[in-house]
């Protein structure tokens, strides 16, 4: 989407992620990708931007942007560092299951301290044992009185240690079957019970916390079930899944974007043979072939978060744009490296950075083979016998 086609609010909203970007996050990025460290300046200041209300309703306390919008400024923080909107994408993700599928009473307990990032946090799905197959969770909660006790592990939880608040999938009936109907989802805090456990070392996405959760015994209220209804769980993650895969994407967009522009600078700079690579046609092809797949991806991702913004299901269009924005930025940022020669091997290169940081949007909110299932799912169920 071009400054041109979008709408006033959203070329005073990309004006202000864009200025935040240069003067907040690119000075500081690189180092703090290198250190591992958690950018709490930038977290911070992201909650008093009000991102971390961004999708919520105004009456709740937040922006009451469109899923399109948001998508946007996705985009816009990813060319700064993806490790930011990534962790955004996790908390939206939580904020927007309990506003699809909480009582309202739960809305006016939590969403306005969601909005303001007083309560900040994400989704707690992944277990070490299960991965992908969700219905195969361990993690309990078995009814106690007034309260539900949560025994088991979560792994892979983006803002496991700064967050304090978060949508936690369980299994509150470990005989029913299908298994689906047997998962319920809480709002849990962090208490006696439920703590931050092993940190994750990680290849990219660094900076940003991922840890495991323990529960051990922790209470929780009955009015922490989201919707009051237990078995209803595995749809509820599913109704806000489509959001976070079209975050996803729009981050890979905005990481190759940048990587594209950093190699089509130095493409113009660097001299070989007495005249700069861009003028090499071998350069050219690539550059061509870059700027062709992210423009394409870009569609993609905005086509699907243009439907989500209308109301409607996107399963189908948010794994495609997913899976592809995805595996177009493991491309673009390894031809940008290549563009760069030896030089973009090294540390000291943001280019190295944009391809370790690739890897979490194709393994991320869903692996890309997951996609493909979801995408076939939906395909059988569009072009099947009728």
């Amino acid at each position: 989407m071009t400054l041109e086609s979008m709408t006033g609010d959203q070329r005073q909203i990309v004006a202000m992620i864009r200025d935040f970007v240069k003067r907040e996050i690119e000075p500081v990025a690189q180092e703090l990708d290198d250190t591992d460290a958690y950018p709490a300046d930038i977290m911070e200041q992201l909650k008093g931007l009000g991102l971390c209300g961004s999708v919520i309703e105004e009456r709740y306390g937040g922006m009451g942007l469109s899923p399109a919008t948001t998508a946007i400024i996705m985009e816009e923080l990813a060319k700064g560092w993806m490790s930011i909107p990534i962790a955004l994408c996790s908390h939206l993700s939580m904020t927007s299951i309990l506003q699809l599928n909480g009582t309202e009473e739960q809305k006016q307990a939590y969403l306005p301290y969601m909005a303001t990032g007083e309560k900040f946090g994400g989704v707690a799905l992944t277990e070490p044992d299960c991965g992908s197959d969700l219905q195969a969770i361990r993690t309990f909660a078995d009814r106690d009185g007034d309260d539900y006790v949560v025994s088991g592990t979560k792994t892979m939880i983006t803002n496991g240690k700064y967050g304090n608040t978060f949508l936690l999938m369980t299994k509150t009936d470990r005989a029913v079957e299908p298994r689906h109907k047997g998962i319920s989802c809480f709002i849990v805090e962090k208490g006696q019970g439920f703590k931050a456990g092993r940190h994750l070392d990680k290849l990219g996405f660094r900076g940003i916390d991922t840890t495991e959760l323990t529960f051990e015994d922790y209470h929780t209220p009955l009015t922490s079930l989201v919707g009051m209804d237990e078995g209803q769980g595995f749809q509820q993650v599913m109704s806000g899944l489509e959001g976070g895969r079209i975050y996803v994407a729009s981050s890979a967009v905005g990481v190759a974007t940048a990587a594209f522009e950093k190699a089509m600078t130095y493409a113009q700079q660097r001299e070989t043979m007495g005249v700069p690579i861009s003028q090499h046609q071998a350069i050219q092809l690539k550059l061509a072939d870059m700027y062709t797949r992210i423009h394409a991806a870009r569609l993609m991702v905005q086509d699907a978060a243009k439907s989500k913004s209308e109301g409607r299901r996107v399963d189908l269009e948010a794994s495609m744009a997913k899976l592809h924005a995805s595996e177009m930025c493991a491309e673009v940022t390894l031809d940008a490296m290549r563009i760069f020669g030896g030089y973009g091997y090294f540390k000291e290169n943001t280019v190295e950075r944009y391809y370790r940081d690739a890897m979490l949007t194709v393994l991320g909110e869903g692996s890309n083979e997951i996609q493909r299932l979801v995408i076939f799912k939906n395909l059988l169920t569009r072009f099947g016998p009728s």
